[in-house]
């Protein structure tokens, strides 16, 4: 007969005495949990047999593991993520305030690439890697799951009060938005899902490889790529294998005032289609969210074809197609599943950092499964390199403040929050603000 005294990690006061039925269940009592530090006590030891010395010897120990585990909560935090993420904010405020100045770098009207189009990227693929340095270690892989549902909901409520239509803009000093108008998905709400989903996969798609080479790491994390290649397959087989139907939409009837909307019918019947308006990421969103809960300034309102001042936003031209004005959902449902995967490939070169310490074998790691950016490859080790491994932090300062503090610079800047606070300062009349000032001398 043996006796086990267990303490519990997660409280450093708490013992519990346990009655083995021997030396085998005792020694699998105390390797059985994780979390769990035990002390066998064997009947019949003159020199064993008291529980107060066995107390006093478990007891004695902890500090060594208190502060091992004090110096893991502490561990440094990689600057170089943090910088880039401020270096990405700064882009965002760049694109969003001078976009309209300078159409290049603004969001491209539907098909192109511009720089204004690597922000929302970015910002999931460093949400990958933070989630390999923040569940490199887990203690219970149910309270990690639990953590990460918990700033899954409040990054998507967040995002529903902020871009569900509750604010009117910077121009109107209103707020108050109609629920059956509401807006349900938006920049935070797609990082939302992409952040839980990889939180997911990360928690509990992993074994216990020893990761030692770069086809161990691939093993370790293989389930994470069956993620990756389900969701793109199906991406791929909804956006050109279902077939789209005739659809329509009601817009406000600013032409005849008695008739207070005006339905608009949109003719497709085709499958397979990328355009604006046929296309299946469209209509999945209007079937899943419905239509009127859209946003209601879509991107490809700026075609030559919507807009007289192409690629800027302005008036309907003659002879303007139908779908012109109808709401589309740049964050939409399928959409998402592309950004959850760019979140997945950010959590296995964040893997590669946690793994692997030296930059050449990191490099490698990097360049073989991304041949096609050769020099992105490389400027991303000489960006860690010289932030984390030589110090150079003089010059990135601003942009490592700006990168711990992305949410807020987002709520205040890229949500209007900050111009709204400005703009209810005037003098006489709302018109005379600091906000309606500053417009006037930069634009």
């Amino acid at each position: 007969m043996s006796y086990q005294l267990i303490k519990q990690s997660d409280d450093e006061r708490k013992l519990d005495l346990q009655e083995g039925g021997g030396g085998g269940g005792g020694g699998g009592g105390g390797g059985g949990g994780g979390n769990n530090c035990s002390l066998r006590i064997e009947r019949g030891s003159s020199n064993v047999g008291d529980v107060e010395s066995a107390l006093h010897k478990l007891t004695s120990s902890p500090p060594q593991s208190q502060s091992q585990s004090q110096s893991q909560s502490q561990s440094p935090r990689l600057v170089s993520l943090d910088v880039f993420r401020g270096l990405t904010v700064v882009l965002m405020i760049l694109v969003d305030d001078a976009g309209g100045i300078l159409p290049s770098i603004n969001h491209s009207p539907w098909n192109g690439l511009t720089l204004a189009d690597f922000v929302m990227p970015f910002f999931l693929f460093m949400v990958g890697v933070s989630l390999a340095l923040v569940y490199k270690n887990m203690s219970c892989k149910v309270a990690a799951s639990t953590k990460a549902i918990y700033r899954a909901v409040k990054l998507l409520i967040l995002g529903i009060f902020l871009q569900g239509g509750y604010f009117h803009g910077i121009n109107h000093l209103t707020f108050g938005v109609d629920m059956e108008q509401i807006r349900w998905m938006g920049i935070l709400q797609r990082i939302a899902a992409a952040y839980f989903l990889a939180a997911i996969c990360e928690i509990w798609l992993r074994n216990d490889e020893k990761v030692k080479s770069g086809s161990s790491l691939l093993k370790k994390y293989q389930w994470h790529w069956v993620v990756v290649f389900m969701l793109t397959t199906l991406y791929l087989i909804l956006l050109y294998g279902l077939h789209v139907p005739d659809w329509e939409y009601q817009v406000p009837n600013e032409a005849y005032p008695r008739a207070r909307v005006l339905t608009l019918k949109v003719k497709c019947d085709v499958r397979g289609d990328t355009g604006p308006a046929c296309n299946a990421v469209g209509m999945i969103d209007r079937m899943v969210f419905g239509v009127q809960h859209l946003y209601r300034k879509p991107i490809y309102a700026r075609t030559k074809q919507c807009s007289v001042n192409s690629p800027d936003y302005g008036p309907l031209p003659p002879g303007a197609p139908s779908w012109c004005q109808a709401p589309f959902e740049p964050e939409g449902f399928l959409s998402t599943m592309m950004a959850i995967v760019t979140c997945l490939v950010g959590l296995q070169c964040g893997h590669i950092i946690v793994h692997f310490k030296d930059h050449k074998t990191r490099l490698l790691l990097w360049f073989v499964p991304s041949s096609g950016f050769i020099v992105l490859g490389v400027l991303c080790d000489l960006f860690v390199l010289q932030v984390d491994f030589y110090g150079y932090r003089r010059f990135t300062m601003v942009l490592k403040w700006m990168g711990m503090n992305a949410l807020l610079i987002y709520i205040l800047v890229a949500c209007n929050i900050l111009p709204l606070i400005l703009q209810g300062f005037y003098w006489r009349q709302p018109s005379n603000n600091i906000v309606s000032i500053a417009s006037v001398i930069f634009y």
